[in-house]
C-alpha cells in the first residue's frame, strides 16, 4: 500500500476514537439528532410563506397521521397540477413564477416571465467550451456547482444583495440550469464514455420540459407526452416545505449575507447526497437488482421474499434500506408521489412498460407491510416521490447521471424563493447550539509526549519515498 494510503488509514481510525460520541449522551443532554424529534418532527427553525407541508391532523383533541398535503404559496399541489392539466398547458413557468412572486400570474404575467426566462437561457460567449468541457466529471452535480461559481465571475454585481439583483441572478440560474447539466453531462459521454457529442441550442419558446428532452436527445425529438411527465416532475419537485436538507442549507448561507452563487453552489451539493436528492437513483438500482434476483417478479411471493431480505441487508447493498419507501415528514401518503402515480402509468403504457409498472406497483404495496412486520417503527411509512421518478426517467432515456441533476433544475426554484424570504426578512445569522462533551485537559511538552514510529522508517525517509512515487 502506498505510504500516504498507508498515513491515512492508520489517522482514519484515530479520528474515529476521537469523534466518537456515544449515544446515551445524545439523550441525556435531549439532543435532537438531525434536528428532529422522536416522532420525525423537525425542530422549529424558523417561519416561511413559501409552501407548506400537512401529514398530520387534530382530531377531537389529539394528534393523528393524515394523508400528506402539500401547499405552494397556500395552493394545493392537487389544484395546481390538476388545472394546469386540464388546459393542456406546462406548468414549470407558472409555477415558479407563484413561487417566486406569490401570487398565481394572470396570462400577460406568465406571457412575460415565460419570455423573461426563455431570453435569459444563454450562457456567457464560450462558458461551454473553456468551463463546461475542461475537466469533465461523471458526478455532473459536481460539474453544475463548478459552473455555478464560475459564473460569478462574469457578473459585475456579484456581491449585490438587493432584492431585484438578487431575482435577477435567481432567474438567470433558474433558466440556465437545465444547460449546465445537460452539456455537463455530455461532456462527460464525449471524453470520458467516447460517444458523439451533441450542444443543441435552447429554443425561447419552448418550456423548461420541452428544452431540457431537446438538448439531451440527438434528434432534439419528444412527444407531448413525454414533456408533459417531465414537466409534472419538475413541478413536483420544485420545493418542499422549507425544512429539507438543502433549502436549510439555502438560508443558513443566505443568513451569513454571502452571494447567490456560493449560496445555490451549497444548495447544490446538500441535494446531491444520496440520502437527499440522490435517493431516486438507489430505487432504480435495487429494481434492477430485484429483476435480477427473483425469477418472476409477477410473483408476489417472491418479490415480498427479496424485500424481507433487502431488510435484512441480505441483498442489494447490505445497508437494510428498501429505497423509495418512507420520507421524514409523510406517513400515510406523500402527495407527490400520489399525483405522479397516475402520469407514469400513462407513460408505461405509452412505452410498453406496463409490467415494470405493475412491479413498482406491486412493491410500494408490499414494502410497508413488510416494514411494519420487520421493524419497530414509531410511524406509517408509504412511497416517496423518489420511488417513481427514476422509474419516469428512465423511460425517458434520461441516463443515471442527470437523475439528482434534473431534481436541482426544479428545486432552484424553490431554493430562489427562501433566498429572496430570507432576504426579506434578514435579522441575525443562522446559529445553532451545540452542547460540547469534551474532557478538559493539561497542556504537556512536545518532548514529554508519547511518540510513534513511522514503521520502519524516519520521516524524511517517508516523505521522499512519497516524492519518487509522485515521479512516477
Amino acid at each position: 500500500m502506498k505510504p500516504i494510503y498507508t498515513y491515512m488509514k492508520k489517522q482514519s481510525e484515530v479520528i474515529r476514537g476521537q469523534d466518537l460520541i456515544q449515544n446515551d449522551l445524545f439523550t441525556k443532554y435531549n439532543v435532537k439528532r438531525g434536528l428532529r424529534d422522536l416522532n420525525g418532527d423537525g425542530v422549529l427553525a424558523g417561519l416561511t410563506n413559501v409552501s407548506m407541508i400537512q401529514s398530520k391532523e387534530t382530531v377531537d383533541g389529539e394528534v393523528k397521521p393524515c394523508h400528506g398535503k402539500l401547499f405552494y404559496r397556500g395552493y394545493n399541489i392537487y389544484d395546481l397540477v390538476r388545472g394546469i392539466m386540464a388546459d393542456h398547458r406546462y406548468g414549470f413557468e407558472e409555477t415558479a413564477y407563484l413561487l417566486l412572486f406569490g401570487e398565481l400570474p394572470n396570462k400577460p404575467q406568465l406571457k412575460e416571465f415565460s419570455a423573461m426566462i426563455g431570453d435569459m437561457r444563454c450562457l456567457p460567449t464560450n462558458f461551454v467550451r473553456d468551463v463546461v468541457m475542461k475537466a469533465p466529471s461523471k458526478d455532473i452535480m459536481n460539474s453544475m456547482t463548478r459552473s455555478v461559481l464560475t459564473l460569478s465571475s462574469y457578473d459585475m454585481h456579484v456581491s449585490d444583495l438587493s432584492l431585484e439583483n438578487v431575482l435577477r441572478q435567481c432567474m438567470m440560474l433558474i433558466s440556465v440550469f437545465p444547460m449546465l447539466a445537460v452539456y455537463g453531462y455530455h461532456a462527460y459521454n464525449h471524453y470520458e464514455n467516447n460517444q458523439s457529442m451533441y450542444i443543441h441550442h435552447p429554443d425561447a419558446e419552448l418550456s423548461t420540459a420541452e428544452n431540457l428532452l431537446r438538448l439531451l436527445r440527438p434528434d432534439m425529438k419528444y412527444s407531448k407526452l413525454e414533456a408533459k411527465v417531465l414537466d409534472l416532475a419538475l413541478m413536483l419537485h420544485m420545493e418542499h416545505g422549507g425544512g429539507n436538507n438543502s433549502t436549510f442549507t439555502t438560508r443558513v448561507v443566505t443568513s451569513s449575507g454571502s452571494d447567490t452563487y456560493a449560496v445555490m453552489a451549497a444548495a447544490l451539493s446538500s441535494l446531491k447526497g444520496p440520502k437527499h436528492g440522490g435517493a431516486n437513483i438507489k430505487v432504480v438500482e435495487m429494481m434492477n437488482d430485484l429483476k435480477a434476483c427473483v425469477t418472476d417478479y409477477s410473483d408476489q411471493d417472491q418479490v415480498e421474499t427479496y424485500l424481507e431480505h433487502v431488510l435484512r441487508g441480505q441483498a442489494f447493498d447490505g445497508r437494510g434500506l428498501i429505497y423509495g419507501m418512507g420520507h421524514a415528514v409523510y406517513t400515510i401518503s406523500d402527495p407527490r408521489a400520489e399525483v405522479f402515480k397516475s402520469f407514469v402509468e400513462k407513460l408505461a403504457q405509452e412505452k410498453g412498460c406496463q409490467e415494470e409498472f405493475e412491479l413498482y406497483s406491486m412493491v410500494e404495496t408490499l414494502a410497508p407491510k413488510v416494514i411494519e412486520k420487520n421493524r419497530k417503527m414509531y410511524k406509517g411509512v408509504s412511497a416517496n416521490v423518489d420511488f417513481y421518478s427514476g422509474f419516469v426517467y428512465n423511460m425517458l432515456g434520461i441516463p443515471l447521471e442527470l437523475y439528482t441533476p434534473i431534481f436541482a433544475i426544479a428545486r432552484i426554484v424553490g431554493w430562489s424563493a427562501h433566498r429572496l424570504e430570507e432576504l426579506v426578512n434578514a435579522d441575525k445569522i443562522i446559529r445553532p447550539a451545540y452542547k460540547s462533551v469534551l474532557e478538559l485537559k493539561t497542556y504537556t511538552s512536545l518532548e514529554s509526549r508519547d511518540g510513534y514510529e513511522i514503521e520502519g522508517q524516519d520521516y524524511k525517509d517517508y516523505r521522499l519515498e512519497e516524492r519518487e512515487e509522485k515521479k512516477h
